[in-house]
């Protein structure tokens, strides 16, 4: 029986103070994670520095650019902008195993030791392949695509690309190459919760090859070479991760699911 004197208030004493230290664990972790982003700033910033960044970034472009022409700023404060843009780009990116152990730490205390073993691999795993997206984009398809873009360009034209312009389409490559890398940890996280089994994976191999083109020409210039580009690694990806799943199934069952498949 319940003592009539006692507050309303005293219900929520168990619950609010491990509320509250939750909050302030995620307010450490931001700050933490805000503190590597600003040092990998501030080091950038001194070396190489934000507009060395930019010129490191539209190498492949002025590369295949006619000789002595440049890229232009057709906004008065783009000179300044855009290297700082990338500047937090690259100092987020630099950062960012600093930002998800942060991310990691916070969440892993609340999982079970077999959520554990699933988690933790996808978030190494997913962060490297959108790093060699980003990097395949960036040493194999811009030089690809501008070199045939600029093979198009009438000789009457001079080609003067804006920085802003360059930097969007830019942004919007890596994106795009950064998330089609990550098509094997779509496979893998859709088969680990049996949303979809393997066999069928297996049969959607065509339809899904179809979709890779069509994602390709949707997200991609207008040109053969960077559809091809993304495409075909998406195909390729695609059969990585079925295998990948199945390896990834076995290895990270929970307790019951590992008695289950035993007495079977």
């Amino acid at each position: 029986m319940s003592d009539p004197s006692q507050k309303p208030e005293d219900e929520l004493a168990g619950t609010e103070q491990p509320f509250v230290s939750h909050l302030m664990e995620l307010r450490d972790r931001l700050v933490r994670a805000l503190v590597a982003v600003g040092v990998a700033a501030a080091i950038l910033a001194l070396f190489p520095g934000p507009a060395e960044l930019y010129d490191l970034l539209a190498a492949p472009l002025v590369a295949n650019l006619p000789a002595g022409t440049t890229l232009i700023a057709t906004s008065v404060i783009s000179p300044f902008m855009v290297p700082l843009k990338i500047l937090l780009m690259a100092a987020f990116l630099l950062a960012l195993p600093v930002v998800l152990y942060q991310m990691w730490a916070f969440i892993a205390p609340g999982l079970y030791a077999h959520e554990k073993r699933l988690v933790m691999p996808l978030v190494i795993s997913s962060t490297l392949l959108f790093f060699i997206g980003v990097a395949f984009c960036y040493f194999f398809v811009f030089g690809q695509v501008f070199k045939f873009i600029q093979s198009f360009a009438p000789k009457s034209i001079t080609a003067a690309p804006d920085i802003e312009a360059y930097l969007g389409f830019v942004l919007n490559m890596f994106l795009a190459f950064g998330l089609a890398f990550e098509v094997p940890i779509a496979v893998v996280v859709l088969a680990r919760l049996g949303i979809v089994s393997i066999e069928k994976l297996k049969d959607f191999r065509g339809y899904f090859v179809v979709l890779a083109f069509v994602i390709a020409a949707i997200v991609t210039p207008p040109d053969v070479v960077s559809q091809l580009a993304l495409a075909i690694p998406m195909c390729v990806l695609y059969e990585m991760g079925i295998w990948a799943a199945q390896l990834f199934i076995k290895h990270t069952q929970a307790p019951k699911e590992d008695e289950a498949s035993a007495s079977s």
